[in-house]
């Protein structure tokens, strides 16, 4: 993964093809989680494109934030059928939007069946399908709950991946795990988008502050963090650690022990933070950690960035341009090698890190701006329906 880095370098064109893109996801009730953030931001900066846009939920709820879009919420069936997002409505629906002309579906994710209803609803129409597994085709992801994933993969799943046209892949990294999957359709690699946030006071007198942002699961590496921490805190009594993000099926609770048994000194958890009150946490912190098992793309990364704070992340992330930009560390994952790095960055002045961070900054605007993530997408699709030479973006290999 040596120089795995993720942007965009050229220029596009509008469409010219005049299409209709249906995307899938199977909820966006979470605003600061993943794809519940970054698959309804696609669709507001493709419909800014000009392209005529829609997203299909479960009718799980939807942010305020979202009230621009074309957003259709769909019944689904109770517990115990809720783990897998069962919903006719949801698949009729889709088979409407299929048949008619110019359509494009985009699927978003797997392993539910939304998910699993575009490769029905694409069958016998001219619509073609992408799918954008969003990192759930990379190593460690396959691991987790192996038994049920391989009982849908045999049912369900595969005649939707079997079906797609196109992968989308946010990164490099991701383009290499779909063919890992043994998938050789074509490959379009465009990374997420970001906002960049407005501009706070940041922190100017200690304690430093060290921040994870995200989901607290296991993926995560929360628990190498309080590890490494453990051992370096007692070094850098300036700094304190701060754990923010949602908690998954009680890890929080689990993590909230591991801190207390290994006695590591100056550490909170927060709860899940949205809109002004995520950006503030951003600014306020000095440095951002994210000790990943595995990323297709890392959006707290890129917030990070966006806000003006350097970043340290394991090499399980397409981060490699933290290098290049130096605007962070892209380290090995474990321990040990998060140990090491601490040791150098919690050194690191405070006009030193602000510093990269203004780098950082700059590079996500000048990068990852949505306009021109919808621009790159739009010209995707275009070649996907009108055919002809392929978007440089576009991997055939």
């Amino acid at each position: 993964m040596q120089g795995d880095r993720i942007g965009l370098g050229c220029e596009v064109t509008n469409p010219t093809v005049r299409l209709r893109a249906v995307h899938v996801v199977a909820a966006i009730a979470e605003e600061a989680s993943g794809p519940s953030y970054s698959v309804p931001r696609l669709c507001r900066a493709l419909s800014a494109a000009g392209v005529e846009t829609s997203l299909h939920v479960l009718a799980r709820g939807a942010s305020p934030a979202w009230a621009d879009l074309t957003i259709h919420q769909h019944a689904e069936w109770p517990p115990p059928f809720t783990r897998l997002g069962v919903s006719p409505a949801m698949r009729l629906a889709l088979e409407e939007e299929a048949r008619v002309p110019s359509t494009l579906l985009h699927n978003h994710g797997l392993w539910m069946m939304p998910n699993v209803y575009p490769g029905y609803a694409v069958e016998g129409t001219r619509a073609p399908l992408v799918t954008s597994p969003r990192g759930v085709l990379d190593a460690w992801a396959r691991r987790r709950s192996r038994a049920r994933k391989r009982l849908m993969w045999a049912l369900v799943q595969r005649r939707t991946l079997d079906r797609t046209r196109c992968f989308h892949a946010t990164s490099e990294s991701e383009h290499e795990s779909i063919r890992e999957a043994g998938y050789r359709a074509p490959v379009a690699v465009v990374p997420n988008g970001i906002d960049l946030p407005p501009a706070f006071p940041a922190r100017s007198a200690p304690p430093w502050r060290l921040l994870f942002c995200g989901r607290v699961h296991p993926k995560k590496g929360v628990d190498v963090l309080l590890r490494a921490w453990s051992s370096v805190a007692p070094r850098f009594r300036d700094w304190e650690l701060c754990v923010v993000g949602p908690d998954e099926d009680g890890y929080g609770a689990t993590m909230r022990d591991l801190a207390a048994s290994l006695g590591a000194p100056r550490v909170s958890f927060r709860g899940k933070v949205y809109g002004e009150e995520k950006w503030r946490t951003f600014a306020e912190a000095n440095l951002f950690v994210l000790p990943t098992r595995g990323e297709n793309f890392g959006l707290a990364v890129a917030e990070a960035l966006a806000s003006g704070v350097p970043a340290v992340v394991t090499r399980t992330a397409p981060w490699g341009g933290l290098e290049q930009r130096r605007s962070g560390w892209w380290i090995e994952p474990g321990v040990e090698p998060l140990e090491a790095c601490l040791e150098t960055a919690l050194a690191t002045s405070p006009e030193d890190l602000a510093a990269m961070g203004r780098r950082g900054r700059q590079w996500m605007d000048a990068e990852f701006s949505w306009p021109k993530v919808a621009e790159r997408m739009a010209r995707t699709y275009d070649w996907i329906l009108a055919g002809g030479a392929p978007p440089p973006w576009v991997r055939l290999d």
